[in-house]
């Protein structure tokens, strides 16, 4: 069959999509040997094929195992079967699925042998006078005579397969281009929205926004583009699924690292993040170079940067402290805005925070959410009371000693 044409612009697309040309044409050559076999073939039969590169041409081949008694047996059959079998050989055969799927029996007191059968496997003794080169477990090649009008369906095959293996190929770059890019940000624009969830047009993909990776209180419109995290890229049958996030405390690092250069240069060192999606996050930051101000470079100046920041992520509340190794002084920090007058570090990992009376509601934050951010910044327990109350707890516990002496 002449298929030079075709094979050259295989050669070509192979190329062009980054595919190996070996792979291709080993793929190619299966679902010939395939399309050959159910067409031409039988049941249980070993059929292979072999492209020749240069001028097109297909060799196809059957292909027998070596057998002997030791490795298969034959069952006897009885009248009415024989009968059958007759029957079934002068009846329609259907296609059937490419299965080389073969019956064993466990004999008492041997080792398991396989269901002879005379489409796959030729005996030792019938081939000995003939190719007596070959032993059990071998096989014996049986050249196959080409068929005419084959080269149609062949060509259609090969083209399929072609296809599927490009649509494969691409899959697979998409698949390990996103990979690369877990943990990393990427831009998108909202394709469309089912239900809960929200898909993303990221360049050579879509990627999916689920429930509980939003920002809460974040709507969503065909059109609207975004910044998202690569959370994670998973395999399916229906291709790769890239899960993006609004709400992963990484994403507030990775777009500081986008308007803070002193990020990237190194000078500046993110330490840990709190974040309460779409409404606050505590962010603490260490200046690794000697007269740089973390704070100051992280605000920008007139506080553009920051800014930028609380603009992509729909005015989310953040505040920039400044980390440190003293547990008080990083305690204190945290806590920001609300002044504090002393920290007790106390067993267990607890920290005591006294603050004056007047910022004793800012110090706990609405509904607590000033220290538990806090608490989640800097892996302490935190708690906050006022002066007045640790004064009026000193008085009680003075006035019970009192009580006790008496």
């Amino acid at each position: 069959m002449d298929m030079q044409g075709f094979l050259s612009a295989i050669s070509q697309l192979a190329e062009e999509k980054g595919l190996s040309q070996e792979k291709v044409f080993e793929t190619v050559e299966h679902a010939l040997a395939s399309a050959y076999k159910k067409e031409y073939g039988k049941k249980g039969q070993i059929i292979k094929a072999k492209i020749n590169p240069k001028t097109g041409e297909t060799d196809f081949w059957r292909e027998k195992i070596v057998v002997d008694d030791a490795t298969v047996y034959i069952p006897e059959k009885t009248e009415n079967e024989e009968e059958e079998e007759l029957k079934v050989k002068d009846s329609y055969r259907p296609l059937e699925e490419e299965l080389n799927v073969e019956e064993s029996v466990e004999e008492e007191g041997a080792t398991r042998r396989i269901k002879y059968n005379p489409e796959r496997h030729v005996l030792i003794e019938e081939i000995k006078k003939t190719n007596p080169e070959l032993e059990p477990g071998q096989e014996l090649i049986i050249p196959l005579e080409q068929k005419e009008g084959f080269g149609r369906i062949a060509a259609q095959t090969a083209k399929q397969v072609v296809l599927q293996k490009i649509r494969e190929a691409e899959k697979e770059t998409i698949l390990a281009e996103y990979k690369s890019k877990e943990g990393e940000i990427v831009s998108g624009i909202v394709q469309r929205i089912e239900g809960v969830n929200v898909y993303f047009d990221i360049g050579k993909s879509l990627g999916i926004l689920p429930k509980e990776e939003q920002i809460r209180g974040e709507f969503y419109k065909e059109g609207q583009r975004l910044k998202l995290y690569v959370l994670k890229v998973d395999t399916t049958p229906k291709g790769p699924i890239i899960i993006l996030s609004r709400a992963y405390p990484k994403l507030i690092s990775k777009l500081f690292e986008l308007e803070v250069p002193e990020i990237g240069s190194g000078q500046i060192e993110i330490k840990s993040i709190a974040r309460e999606p779409g409404s606050r996050t505590k962010i603490a930051v260490v200046s690794l170079a000697e007269g740089v101000d973390p704070i100051g470079a992280m605000v920008g100046q007139r506080g553009v940067r920051v800014a930028a920041v609380i603009s992509e992520l729909g005015g989310e509340k953040i505040d920039v402290i400044e980390y440190s190794d003293d547990p008080v002084k990083y305690i204190t920090n945290s806590l920001s805005p609300a002044k504090v007058i002393d920290v007790k570090i106390m067993p267990k990992n607890t920290a005591l925070v006294i603050v004056p009376a007047d910022q004793l509601s800012l110090a706990i934050g609405k509904e607590g959410q000033n220290v538990r951010l806090s608490a989640k910044l800097t892996g302490w327990k935190i708690d906050v009371k006022s002066d007045e109350q640790l004064k009026e707890e000193e008085e009680e516990l003075d006035i019970d000693e009192e009580e006790d002496k008496e």
